[in-house]
């Protein structure tokens, strides 16, 4: 079936009263950017929903990426005729609808939406002349008015007719950019992507936190990082990835720092660089895939220990759950598999035998007088670097060949 456009309808906007005009129009900023890779569509947000029109591409991987964008509740592909179409060429638009659906013993309606008082035929003779035809053209077909298996809408507007037979859930939440803007330390694992990804639904728009440590991490795993922040960016858009150069901190901790406090004062350093880009960038807030108990850094000991250093709003989406439920989120949202691959990121190496789980706030400012706080911060933001990540970006595959040379 050749559709006209994709009709988006929005969910939670609707309760946003005087900022609805806000939180539409950065939905379409959103479907757009995310939308950029397949030529010729076009998005015109309206205050009651949204149209997509195809201009001849093929709707199913529109729809796809359209299903991973916040604020979108449902969405329907429709095929979009003249406001003078006559009846006939409705009816035979709605049984070809129809056929691509239909599987042996279903059940279908029409159900027609007369904005448009001019057009000839009202709602019910509408009703009845297409459901005429489909159940004299289509055999083994039934008509049914309650819980139909195929339920063909069809709205007549002073636009144009209107035709559409499915109804898809969107991912619901808020449009990525309407919740404020925070930084996230993204490492290359399970959890970091999955807290991201529960932010981005109450609307906050991310730059992506990675620090790197060459030559102890790969190219890798920086590729790997980047691969997850793509994925995420089809959530809404674009995302400023900024990698930080970690190695010479990390060296002069493992030889200054006792071996207890390898961990939290690591932790200390990560959040303290993070909190300065973080107000740097104009940010509000830090978010972590941190949850409660899952590891020694973990405990609530350890996370006072490592806030000490920010009076910024350090935020963990995943505080409260099981590793069975992140996977099971991760898995869904299709970062699982990039997350398990063995590439090492700087969390995973220097990793001392016992790491204190209930590490003392005065221990921690103590050991860290062992190390040039100061001077190491400073080296490692003069050295970041930030690129944009785009939805259709993919940096494991394009530098295959170079990591082939590396093995």
């Amino acid at each position: 079936m050749k559709y006209s456009e994709i009709m988006v309808r929005y969910g939670e906007l609707s309760t946003k009263g005087k900022n609805r005009r806000v939180f539409i129009g950065q939905l379409g900023h959103n479907v757009r950017q995310v939308l950029k890779q397949f030529d010729g569509v076009t998005v015109d947000a309206q205050r009651d929903r949204m149209h997509v029109s195809l201009h001849d591409q093929d709707a199913g991987p529109v729809m796809d990426t359209l299903q991973k964008v916040f604020g979108i509740e449902t969405f329907s592909p429709v095929v979009k005729l003249e406001k003078n179409t006559p009846i006939e060429k409705i009816q035979e638009t709605a049984l070809e609808m129809i056929s691509n659906q239909f599987k042996n013993g279903e059940t279908f309606k029409i159900s027609t939406n007369r904005q448009n008082k001019d057009y000839p035929l009202n709602t019910y003779q509408m009703n009845d002349e297409v459901g005429g035809y489909v159940l004299d053209h289509l055999k083994g077909i039934e008509a049914q008015m309650k819980h139909p298996d195929i339920n063909l809408q069809i709205d007549v507007r002073m636009s144009g007719i209107y035709l559409s037979s499915q109804t898809i859930q969107g991912a619901l939440g808020l449009p990525v950019g309407t919740g404020g803007r925070g930084t996230m330390m993204l490492s290359g694992g399970i959890d970091s992507p999955v807290a991201a990804y529960m932010a981005m639904k109450r609307g906050v728009k991310l730059d992506m936190i990675h620090f790197y440590s060459p030559p102890y991490t790969s190219e890798q795993a920086l590729a790997k990082a980047k691969d997850l922040t793509a994925k995420l960016s089809a959530l809404g858009g674009t995302v400023d990835f900024i990698q930080v150069p970690f190695a010479k901190i990390q060296e002069e901790i493992k030889e200054k720092v006792p071996e207890g406090y390898l961990m939290t004062v690591q932790r200390r350093m990560m959040l303290r660089i993070a909190a300065a880009i973080t107000i740097a960038r104009h940010c509000d807030g830090v978010f972590t895939g941190e949850s409660l108990g899952q590891v020694a850094s973990q405990t609530l000991e350890s996370m006072r220990a490592i806030n000490d250093v920010t009076n910024l709003p350090v935020l963990r989406p995943l505080l409260s759950l099981d590793k069975t439920e992140i996977i099971k989120i991760a898995e869904q949202i299709d970062t699982y598999d990039l997350s398990i691959l063995p590439y090492e990121d700087c969390c995973t190496i220097f990793t001392p035998p016992a790491p204190k789980t209930k590490p003392k706030v005065e221990k921690a400012r103590e050991f860290e007088q062992n190390i040039d706080v100061d001077g190491l911060m400073k080296e490692a933001l003069d050295g970041i670097k930030i690129s944009k990540i785009h939805p259709d970006d993919d940096y494991l595959n394009a530098n295959e060949d170079v990591f082939s040379e590396l093995l």
